[in-house]
């Protein structure tokens, strides 16, 4: 049985989806500090490990695109790339705040999978 199926066939407690909800709030503010720390620390709880790596590697990307965005700063399209990175950060990290609410397993398109 893979690992979505057997997430959904079991009950999410409510501590699992405050603390995914915090994850993802968390790397708006923090960026990959939340998701790093829930990663590394709530190793018994697999809800919460899973939506900790989905925001770490949302970060991770988004620093990723930052770089890429601080270096392209010497044209104009640099301030237009990081524009559109951080709208992309936030708008990713709401929804999935929202899923986590609902203790729905959230993937984020476009981004690196390091974290496996």
């Amino acid at each position: 049985m893979s690992e979505e199926t057997t997430l959904q066939t079991q009950e999410v407690s409510q501590d699992s989806k405050n603390l995914a909800l915090l994850c993802w709030i968390g790397t708006i503010f923090f960026g990959f500090i939340p998701g790093l720390v829930l990663y590394l620390v709530k190793t018994d709880d697999e809800y919460v490990r899973q939506q900790a790596k989905e925001s770490l590697n949302l970060s991770i990307t988004v620093i990723i695109g930052y770089f890429i965005s601080s270096l392209l700063f010497i044209i104009v399209i640099g301030m237009l790339t990081m524009f559109a990175v951080g709208i992309f950060n936030l708008v990713f990290c709401i929804l999935g705040a929202i899923a986590a609410s609902k203790a729905e397993d959230f993937k984020v398109p476009y981004i690196l999978r390091l974290i496996k």
